[in-house]
């Protein structure tokens, strides 16, 4: 039998989540904070991170798919790059975590699973991604570094030998390209040019046409892998869409309004990212995870990061209450973990959406509107929640209301 004690504590516990979860709701976007305010709220997160990278969770996301290892130390340098440029006093701190980051990527460790046979060596993936970590820490420092300078002209001479053969998109694996891949690399290329002074803007230009000879016919945007006939997904398309602002921010304007209209989710209350264009189904993988009600939790934590880019403050907004929301945020001992922290490298693509700006661009250019907001998601999203919540408080009137109960 439940005592009154007892029903009390039970209607106490729901009034308590519903409560936190309505008000998680509401959690202010990247854009609506000042720049020390995202800082602030980014280093717990950062801490923990540090932490989990310390005890080994790098190698256990390398367990999970391919390029676990690589993204968590990536997206860790990243986010404390991205820091550094809204916090000044903090630059040199960043700096320093960036470089540490970057040292395991620049390690056998962080090589290990790329073939060195590929064109660039190691592929696509792994020169790109840290081509672009290590342009970041020369933009956040001011310091030259040679390697970086070699690594963009590594990546410029594959991409014309690419060319050459008609095929914009440079391999991750032997037999295997995949088209954001390429787009992270030639936005390393790009942001070459603005710190080295070197000029590829033809090579960009050439490799903006090919590519755009290869766009989805059913959705006009770049396709998820290069095989003839492949389509969009959102999962490597909310990557393109991070990086390709910064290589054409007008081209890339457009295709985020594109994506909104046909991947941003209309079910009701859940202003997620599905995995496949709206009418379509498939099934999940490694990169996408579950997909319950066809959504991509992680395209969605990504498109976050997108949307502060764009300066699209409403989906920044509802992609902020969606994550605090449904992410089970918890901070203890100065961390803040997502999900308890079971799955670091979701907290990794999170903070790195979350502290998002462009390195390429001015930051105050960065801030301003490229691309306009539209009726995604749209302005009732939230109302569903409410009315979760009204039932709630009904459900917890009703528990001390009534008298004693039989289990």
């Amino acid at each position: 039998m439940l005592s009154k004690t007892i029903r009390f504590a039970l209607a106490a516990v729901i009034l308590a989540i519903t409560g936190i979860v309505l008000v998680r709701l509401h959690a202010p976007s990247p854009l609506t904070l000042s720049d020390r305010a995202v800082v602030s709220e980014a280093l717990p997160r950062l801490a923990f991170l540090r932490e989990s990278l310390e005890g080994g969770s790098a190698e256990e996301m390398q367990r999970l798919f391919p390029e676990g290892y690589s993204f968590s130390y990536v997206l860790y340098g990243l986010s404390w790059v991205q820091v550094g440029i809204r916090d000044h006093d903090l630059r040199s701190r960043a700096v320093g975590e960036a470089r540490w980051a970057l040292s395991h990527v620049d390690s056998p460790s962080g090589r290990a699973v790329f073939d060195p046979a590929l064109d660039p060596a190691y592929g696509v993936f792994y020169v790109g991604w840290s081509a672009w970590l290590r342009g970041g820490i020369v933009a956040l420092s001011g310091e030259a570094d040679p390697r970086f300078a070699a690594d963009v002209s590594v990546l410029a001479s594959a991409f014309e030998r690419r060319l050459g053969l008609s095929d914009p998109f440079l391999p991750a694996y032997p037999g295997q390209a995949w088209p954001c891949d390429s787009v992270v690399a030639l936005a390393a290329i790009a942001l070459g040019d603005t710190l080295n002074g070197t000029d590829h803007a033809s090579l960009i230009a050439r490799w903006l046409a090919s590519a755009g000879a290869r766009r989805d016919p059913a959705t006009g945007l770049l396709p998820h892998t290069a095989s003839p006939g492949s389509g969009a997904r959102a999962t490597s398309q909310v990557i393109i869409l991070r990086f390709l602002y910064e290589i054409s921010p007008e081209l890339a304007a457009n295709d985020w309004r594109t994506f909104k209209r046909h991947f941003g989710s209309t079910i009701l209350g859940i202003p997620g990212i599905r995995e496949y264009q709206r009418g379509v189904d498939g099934v999940g993988d490694v990169d996408s995870g579950p997909l319950p009600l066809g959504l991509s939790f992680s395209a969605s934590a990504v498109a976050l990061g997108d949307a502060v880019v764009y300066h699209d403050s409403w989906a920044a907004s509802a992609l902020t209450g969606l994550a605090e929301a449904t992410g089970l945020p918890v901070s203890w001992g100065g961390r803040k973990r997502y999900a308890f922290g079971f799955l670091p490298i979701g907290d990794a693509f999170l903070i790195w959406s979350f502290t998002a700006v462009s390195l390429r661009a001015p930051y105050a250019e960065a801030r301003t509107a490229h691309a306009e907001e539209d009726a995604w998601p749209s302005w009732w999203w939230r109302v569903p929640w409410y009315l979760m919540g009204c039932l709630m408080v009904l459900l917890a009137a009703l528990v001390t209301r009534l008298g004693p109960l039989v289990l």
